[in-house]
């Protein structure tokens, strides 16, 4: 009887929930048009989504730095997320990002500081920030603010 009840748990995990993340096969103007959904489950379900497409998000790029103003902390840490994947495409981002360097959630300022690095040069503009935000009093953000700063000299 183990046996059995080892194979059909085997079984279920190799077959999973049988549905897709609602993110997956997504163009970018659909999952743009998602972060405009009324459920923050959905908004950062479409700001993850497009972090998969990379530079190719950069049309998202107005709705993504909206989103980084959204009440909800997983919206916002989301889309800073894709921010930072989109790279130095992402340029026109950078003053939000600096406000989300002050964000009241470490996880957001912590993504806010990696998008930011991962922006590179073109985001110097955010180098203040980065060295106040080197005295954090989460070492998280404090490690990564030290790791951007290296990242956009």
């Amino acid at each position: 009887m183990p046996r059995r009840w080892a194979v059909c748990l085997l079984l279920a995990l190799m077959s999973g929930c049988g549905r897709k993340p609602p993110y997956e096969g997504r163009s970018v103007a659909e999952l743009e048009a998602m972060l405009e959904d009324s459920s923050p489950t959905v908004q950062a379900q479409a700001a993850y989504g497009l972090s998969l497409h990379h530079a190719e998000a950069r049309p998202a790029l107005p709705a993504l730095t909206r989103a980084l103003r959204s009440p909800n902390t997983l919206v916002r840490q989301q889309s800073a997320l894709a921010l930072g994947e989109i790279g130095a495409e992402a340029a026109e981002a950078v003053p939000a990002l600096i406000e989300a360097l002050h964000d009241g959630e470490w996880s957001v300022r912590r993504q806010a500081a990696v998008a930011v690095g991962q922006i590179g040069p073109p985001a110097r503009a955010a180098e203040r920030e980065l060295v106040r935000c080197q005295s954090d009093r989460n070492s998280l953000v404090s490690k990564a603010a030290a790791q951007a700063l290296a990242k956009i000299k």
